[in-house]
């Protein structure tokens, strides 16, 4: 972004989840644009969520503030309706719109970790995985995309994980990265009419704070890692996917892309913007090195995308015969 390019000032988002990972890139970026941000999440300054991981929303407030922008941290845990409705009530009290929602809850909760086959996965904290991970987002969009039918404008993000339907994990990690892809294409066929566009959005590989962790690096330093993984020096910082979810923010004719499962790359590529170091990483673009996967793994990838192929090529067959049937548009 060119400096001192403010292109969403005056607007009002809401970033959930925006304590760690995407969220918080998100958050910053939307911040460094000129809207105010809400910063809402479990994690606060001396308490912190059952991750126990050190950051927090109020230090993602203060990121923003540091930079020039404005942020308000609000503490929220998205499952508990009771407090969504609370904080919808006061922003619409406060600003009276909301222009930009994004969920990215739960994206990094340990519950989900797991990895291996359906048969062999600890099912002890399914209600809760489902409930944190993907009811939390239903209940928001549920509570604040009111105040965006009321105005006719507005852009609902899920964020999720990979750019097709495969996922990895569990069954249960699966299903939720499934589920939001769904839940934005449900909600944008809603929505539509009303003037407001729903889309989920997936980054690449992810330079989050416990990924850096994990390959014991920062984010000075984390060209580093590519001597472990090759692959990691195509990666991008969590303020990638927040300059996309910005560059959709600011675009008027973003409607036309409702419904749509998009990538940090593939709009970095049409809007040109950059990650935080000048570079632009396109992991769409990268010939993955997969030479570390066991072959076990590979196998299980590939048959998995033949059977997807096969799956979509079905579906658009039968939606397009669907299509056919309904009387023409006026």
């Amino acid at each position: 972004m060119a400096p001192g390019a403010a292109p969403l000032t005056g607007r009002i988002a809401v970033v959930a989840g925006a304590t760690r990972g995407a969220g918080r890139g998100i958050a910053r970026a939307l911040g460094e644009a000129g809207a105010l941000v809400y910063c809402t999440g479990r994690s606060v300054r001396g308490a912190p969520s059952p991750y126990g991981r050190p950051e927090t929303i109020d230090e993602t407030a203060e990121m923003i503030e540091r930079a020039g922008g404005k942020a308000i941290a609000a503490r929220v845990d998205h499952a508990i309706e009771a407090e969504v409705e609370a904080l919808v009530a006061r922003i619409d009290r406060d600003h009276g719109r909301l222009d930009v929602l994004v969920n990215s809850i739960a994206g990094e909760d340990p519950m989900m970790a797991m990895y291996g086959s359906f048969w062999k996965t600890d099912l002890a904290n399914a209600d809760a995985i489902l409930r944190q991970s993907l009811l939390s987002h239903i209940i928001t969009c549920k509570h604040a995309v009111p105040i965006m039918i009321r105005a006719r404008g507005g852009l609902v993000v899920e964020v999720t994980e990979n750019d097709v339907l495969m996922a990895g994990g569990n069954p249960l990690s699966q299903t939720v990265k499934l589920a939001l892809k769904g839940l934005a294409f449900n909600m944008a066929a809603e929505l539509k009419p009303h003037g407001v566009a729903a889309v989920a959005i997936t980054p690449g590989f992810l330079r989050s704070e416990s990924m850096l962790e994990r390959f014991g690096v920062t984010e000075a330093t984390w060209r580093d890692a590519g001597k472990r993984d090759v692959n990691f020096l195509e990666s991008e910082s969590p303020l990638f996917v927040g300059r996309a979810v910005v560059a959709l923010a600011a675009d008027l004719d973003v409607l036309e892309r409702t419904g749509q499962l998009l990538s940090s790359w593939e709009l970095a590529r049409e809007y040109g913007f950059t990650d935080a170091d000048g570079r632009r990483p396109d992991w769409g673009a990268l010939a993955i090195d997969v030479s570390g996967l066991p072959p076990w793994l590979l196998e299980y990838m590939r048959i998995g995308a033949e059977i997807q192929i096969r799956w979509l090529d079905a579906v658009r067959a039968r939606t397009k015969r669907f299509l056919g049937q309904l009387p023409a548009k006026n």
